[in-house]
């Protein structure tokens, strides 16, 4: 297998390459807890969902060191769409921008260093995909923020919300009674994940 060093090198120089940028997400596993990265089965999700609503507009709410931030922007590649990810982290945002360069999908994303609730107020929509997966206790503020600027058969999705309910138990009972959207759960990861269709 080669190694993401090797890797880099290959990919720097090249054109996009969806096989080599797999290889690369593969490669960003090794440190998932530190890189606080989405589990595969999610991001295999997030590509599918991307993919079938051939979304050009994705928002992203926590880059960390860019996994899941690849899988959109995988399948973004394929529809032609554009990723903006916000993170409040230095040193991950920068970690995020060489994965996002060793993919091949930089031109794709616009990487923003900030903070989120203050940034949010700034975006304009329509979305077509908005991912949450930042402060836990904040999830219910970056729902309010967003909510109204996700196209109708849009999605919401919150990452999280199996093994971190109990900072988010105000976000998740706004996702099951808001009149605005249909909530479901993926629960193929220990993380889970929220699905809130936009109507």
């Amino acid at each position: 297998m080669v190694g993401p060093s090797l890797l880099l090198v290959l990919l720097s120089s090249a054109p996009f390459n969806e096989p080599a940028a797999r290889a690369w997400l593969e490669s960003m596993r090794k440190d998932a807890r530190r890189n606080m990265s989405v589990d595969p089965v999610d991001g295999a999700y997030f590509y599918k969902v991307t993919t079938e609503l051939k979304a050009k507009r994705v928002l992203e709410i926590g880059t960390s060191t860019g996994y899941s931030s690849g899988w959109f922007a995988l399948a973004l590649k394929k529809t032609g769409g554009k990723l903006i990810t916000l993170e409040i982290d230095p040193d991950r945002h920068a970690e995020a921008l060489k994965n996002f360069e060793a993919m091949g999908v930089a031109d794709i994303v616009d990487a923003r260093l900030c903070n989120a609730l203050v940034e949010l107020p700034r975006l304009e929509g329509p979305f077509d995909i908005v991912f949450i997966d930042a402060w836990k206790p904040d999830y219910l503020k970056y729902y309010e923020l967003t909510v109204n600027k996700v196209r109708p058969g849009g999605v919401i999705l919150a990452h999280n919300t199996t093994n971190a309910a109990g900072p988010m138990r105000s976000f998740l009972e706004r996702i099951q009674k808001d009149p605005a959207v249909r909530t479901e759960f993926l629960q193929e990861s220990i993380q889970g994940l929220s699905i809130s269709w936009k109507k």
